[in-house]
């Protein structure tokens, strides 16, 4: 081991002695506050604490409406405002447990995670990784391969942001319904892939990276992004900026105390704070105190930072940077489009074909997030035109009808209104032979598409 590992070793394993010795004190109050529940946590003090305490929140899908944070030393003391998804104070205890076993002397250092390129094989399932220049149709051809190579998909997270698209992506064999871990088949499906993500149109290289250790979904899409420069908007083509208004971020310097206070203005939502918390994390930035109120639509985010080695922003490349960052980390996640939810049985090719039928129709997927619940898959997709504009409802309601009117359901609350009802069932599997097959045959995995 050289010194330099060996320091960090050493440093870690203080940081397990020190919590071991002061482990973390959860207190859930639901007295004080009429409107929420209190959670305080105080805890020794080491980097990445905030980043994983509100994963952990938000993990228990919980709306963080007020938070102070104090880590200022070798200890941190915490306080979240938080409801249920309804608006609710919560009726359960064993978010307390959850929150000491993530900040516990067993909880994993952040310092620990390690990246590599391929395709890792987890315990029910292997995960891919993918970045790449976005385009319409782009989700389509991806889950055309992994169908056509008799992968199941089981999972996944799509978002897109300034022309680039990141995605996590949980797969099985479709003969075994294990993970896949033979060497020439993993290889096969990184070079198909890597194919469909290059194109023939990415001005940069598109990617298969994963992490060697397992890494929370939305903080790899975080860093992924991150590492893809989407907060660069150099690299952003004609056309294909959001008319979102921008979200309002402010970086200045607090001289007389040594940091760089940070502020940010936007609309709410939920895991806002996450998204900001983690951005600062990645570009290796030390939050010591901040003020969080999010009780009415717009939220109020103020943060006191200083970089990992005790100094404070210096010039205003770095300060422009931390800006166009945190902009993007917040716009990531802000789903554009309408919202699609399709609920049904899974089964093998199901993702392959839905998103074909959007492509057929010029539908493009801005964000999506698929999951398998049992035997039912569970998907919701935000869908644009192919020029990122709202789609129009005679567009939706025919793709609807194609799929199926019971199962594909509109989410948003201007296109609510109850479903017709359809005479015939749900027939995906004999839809007919499209587009997709001439790309799957330009890339040798089928025979002929006449």
């Amino acid at each position: 081991m050289d010194c330099w590992s060996s320091s960090f070793a050493v440093v870690d394993e203080f940081e397990k002695l020190v919590l071991r010795m002061n482990p973390p004190r959860v207190t859930v109050d639901n007295t004080s506050s009429r409107k929420a529940t209190l959670i305080k946590v105080d805890s020794a003090n080491k980097r990445g604490s905030l980043l994983e305490l509100v994963q952990v929140l938000n993990d228990l899908d919980l709306i963080i409406r007020r938070a102070y944070i104090s880590s200022d030393g070798e200890w941190f003391m915490d306080v979240f405002h938080v409801t249920d998804q309804n608006g609710n104070k919560l009726s359960e205890d064993d978010v307390s447990e959850r929150i000491q076993q993530s900040l516990g002397p067993r909880a994993r250092s952040f310092r620990s995670l390690r990246r590599s390129v391929g395709v890792q094989a987890a315990l029910e399932h292997t995960t891919i990784e993918l970045t790449g220049r976005d385009r319409p149709g782009l989700l389509s051809e991806v889950f055309a391969v992994l169908s056509d190579l008799k992968c199941n998909v089981m999972g996944a997270e799509v978002w897109t942001h300034n022309s680039r698209m990141a995605s996590v992506v949980y797969i099985t064999s479709e003969a075994t319904g294990l993970p896949i871990d033979d060497p020439d088949t993993l290889a096969k499906i990184k070079q198909l892939l890597l194919y469909v993500l290059k194109g023939d149109r990415d001005k940069r290289s598109a990617n298969t990276a994963v992490s060697v250790d397992s890494t929370h979904k939305e903080r790899r899409l975080h860093q992924m992004m991150y590492a893809d420069r989407d907060y660069d908007m150099n690299y952003a083509e004609s056309g294909s900026a959001s008319g979102r208004s921008k979200p309002l971020v402010t970086v200045e310097s607090c001289t007389d105390k040594g940091y760089t206070v940070v502020n940010l203005r936007c609309p709410d939502r939920p895991k806002l704070l996450f998204d900001a918390v983690c951005t600062l994390t990645d570009m290796q930035y030390v939050v010591y105190h901040a003020t969080v109120i999010a009780e009415s639509p717009e939220a109020y985010q103020e943060y006191y930072i200083r970089h990992v080695d005790g100094n404070p922003i210096s010039s205003e490349a770095e300060r422009q940077r931390v800006i166009n960052c945190l902009e993007a980390a917040i716009k990531r996640r802000t789903s554009e489009g309408i919202s699609l939810e399709l609920c049904c049985e899974d089964r093998a090719g199901l993702l392959s074909d839905v998103t074909r039928i959007f492509r057929e129709n010029g539908l493009s997927v801005t964000r999506a997030e698929v999951t398998t619940r049992g035997s039912q898959a569970v998907n919701v997709f935000y869908v644009v035109d192919a020029s990122g504009n709202p789609v129009k409802s005679e567009t939706i309601e025919s793709v609807r009808k194609e799929i199926g009117l019971t199962i594909l359901r509109v989410k948003d609350d201007a296109y609510s209104k109850s479903p017709p009802q359809e005479s015939g069932r749900f027939s995906l599997g004999n839809l007919f032979r499209s587009r997709s097959e001439k790309f799957l045959y330009n890339l040798g995995l089928i025979k002929s598409c006449s």
